[in-house]
């Protein structure tokens, strides 16, 4: 098992996890995305075993002037085979040693209010719950 940067050829094996969590996410659309992602240095990182991908994690290296640099976290997601088996955990200890080394002050991200068993999850590994989101959706041109 290791923990490492996935390229852009193994987009295929980290969307087979990641449509886990954004189920409403195509495959095309992902792929879209991930190319648009690309100007802000939105990195992928993975837990893979073999050919399979167990943990997928998706973020980027921000500043803002309430966070200031930071480390923020797109997506999280174990595959539904391997959840509560302690690789989110993991993940999210590669990802502090990665927010340090990149001279970050904090982690941050933002999870929907309807997961509860989420948010139970980052509490217990250190998160604090600091703010809302807001989203007012724009209708179509």
């Amino acid at each position: 098992m290791q923990i490492r940067e996935l390229d852009l050829k193994e987009l295929e094996m980290a969307y087979s996890v990641l449509k886990q969590l954004r189920g409403e996410l195509s495959y095309k659309e992902f792929e879209d995305l991930i190319y648009d992602m690309r100007y802000m240095n939105y990195t992928m990182f993975g837990i893979v075993e073999g050919e399979e991908l167990i943990t997928y994690a998706g973020v980027a290296v921000q500043t803002n002037l309430y966070h200031k640099r930071h480390l923020y976290v797109f997506d999280l997601v174990s595959d539904d085979k391997y959840k509560s088996k302690g690789y989110g955990a993991l993940m999210l200890d590669f990802l502090s040693d990665y927010a340090r080394a990149s001279m970050c002050e904090n982690i941050v991200l933002s999870s929907s209010f309807t997961r509860v068993d989420a948010h139970r999850f980052y509490e217990k590994n250190g998160f604090k719950k600091k703010s809302y989101l807001f989203l007012k959706t724009l209708s179509k041109i």
